[in-house]
This record gives structure tokens, C-alpha cells and sequence, in this order.
């Protein structure tokens, strides 16, 4: 097996933040553990809206976004990350063809020589590499916006049973892989009931437009602090730890 996809034989996929990529994701790693190259294991599956080549089909010189736009292809490398990548496009394919093109729109939109990504560029590809999705009591986001980890986490764990929470973003996927406790998220809100993948994947797409990304829609969540994610949490001088779950800046109030 090639060596970067080594880490795909050791996925734990019975932690929580893997529940709705676990089908597709094990079926994809054991053809790739077999020796089937990424892209060729992720063609096997069934909606996506791109077809998955070999990296080496990306022209030199062409941003990456805007030949998938143009071309309906996505290159993908060996590894965890393009794997995630993969997962996500198979299983909410909407919500990615629509980041997709509003990355090429901004792309034809921008200076021909600008090295530099804009606001709304930057803040599409957070999201899509580290974003989480939370539907939540309004409780719960409300201590969240105030970064009241004691609150959020301790006083109302209650009503985490009524939240739901699915991870988005490939890199933060990645991460989960070898889970540690500073892992952060970037937070959108949704009122979409997590449990269906069609009915969010449509959802998102509808929801992700330029002007919405410009305001940068996030909020910070140190993932692992979740109740039911993490065992260590359970013991809840978890959450006393300052450099993870920072307090809210005055700059940082809108």
C-alpha cells in the first residue's frame, strides 16, 4: 500500500465525528488498502458531482478550483486530507459544487496578477477545509457566542442531547484522525436536521452565497469539548484549560 494512505487503515470509525462519512469512508479505505489508487476508489462510489483524477491532470499554472469548475474533475493526491475531500464531495455534493463556484467566480473576479486570496475567497476555503455545522437550543448558542465554556459545556450539558453536529470540513476531519484536545472548528448555524445528508447538502447549498461568507459566519468550537466526543471531557476540569477554551476578547464582540 502506498505509504501515504497508510494512516487511512487506522481510522477509528466508531468515533462520533466520523458517524455520517463511516459507510462510504471504510468501503473507499479497504479498496485503497487493497492497493486501488484514491481517485480510481472514490470513482467506485456514487454521488459526486466531479469525477476524481490523478493529480497530475491539474495544468501547471491553473488554480485548482477553477479547472474542477471548468473541467468537472477533481485531482486528488494519496492521502487523508484529499480522502476527507473525496467524502465530502460523494456525500454532499451540492454544498461543494456550490463553494466551488463561488471560488471560481471570485477567481474571474480577481486581479489576474493578485497572488493574494480576497475576503470572501479566504473565508470559503476556512469553512471548507474546517468547518463545522451545529443545530443547536438557542441556549447553547448563545453561551457558544459568548465563549462561556462553563456554561456551554457544564451548566446546560443537558441539552446537548438536543443538539446535532456534523463536520464539514476535510482538514478538520483529517485532524480527528489523531484527535487532540486543541482542536478548533469554525462554527456555522443551521436549522437543518443534520440526520438527513440530502436535505442538509440541498439546505447548504442554498445557504452559501458571497455575501454570506464575507461576513464570515464562524464561531469557534474546541470539538473535543463536546459532551459524548471525548471520555476526558466527562471529568469537567477539562474545560479549566485557558489556552484552548479562551474567553471572548472585547475586540471579538459583534
Amino acid at each position: 500500500m502506498d505509504r501515504t494512505l497508510e494512516p487511512l487503515s487506522g481510522i477509528n470509525w466508531s468515533a462520533a465525528w466520523f458517524a455520517s462519512w463511516r459507510g462510504t469512508g471504510e468501503r473507499v479505505a479497504l479498496r485503497c488498502g487493497a492497493g486501488l489508487p484514491l481517485h480510481d476508489a472514490l470513482n467506485l462510489e456514487h454521488g459526486a458531482s466531479v469525477r476524481f483524477v490523478e493529480q497530475q491532470r491539474l495544468p501547471l499554472g491553473v488554480a485548482y478550483e477553477r479547472y474542477i469548475f471548468d473541467s468537472g474533475m477533481c485531482p486528488t493526491r494519496p492521502g487523508p486530507h484529499d480522502f476527507f475531500n473525496g467524502l465530502c464531495w460523494l456525500q454532499l455534493p451540492l454544498a461543494k459544487q456550490r463553494l466551488n463556484a463561488l471560488q471560481a467566480g471570485q477567481i474571474a473576479a480577481e486581479p489576474a496578477a493578485s497572488a493574494v486570496r480576497g475576503l470572501v475567497r479566504d473565508a470559503i476555503t476556512v469553512f471548507d477545509e474546517n468547518g463545522l455545522l451545529l443545530d443547536a437550543p438557542p441556549a447553547l448558542w448563545g453561551a457558544l457566542l459568548e465563549r462561556d465554556w462553563q456554561r456551554l459545556f457544564v451548566e446546560l450539558r443537558p441539552l446537548w442531547e438536543q443538539a446535532r453536529v456534523l463536520v464539514f470540513g476535510h482538514a478538520l476531519l483529517e485532524k480527528l484522525v489523531k484527535p487532540r484536545k486543541d482542536i478548533t472548528a469554525h462554527v456555522w448555524r443551521t436549522h437543518c436536521p443534520l440526520d438527513n445528508l440530502a436535505e442538509t447538502d440541498a439546505w447548504l447549498a442554498e445557504q452559501f452565497t458571497a455575501a454570506r461568507f464575507a461576513a464570515k459566519p464562524f464561531t469557534p468550537l474546541p470539538v473535543l469539548g463536546i459532551p459524548g466526543w471525548w471520555p476526558r471531557n466527562e471529568n469537567f476540569s477539562f474545560y479549566d484549560d485557558s489556552l484552548v477554551f479562551r474567553p471572548l476578547q472585547k475586540h471579538s464582540r459583534k
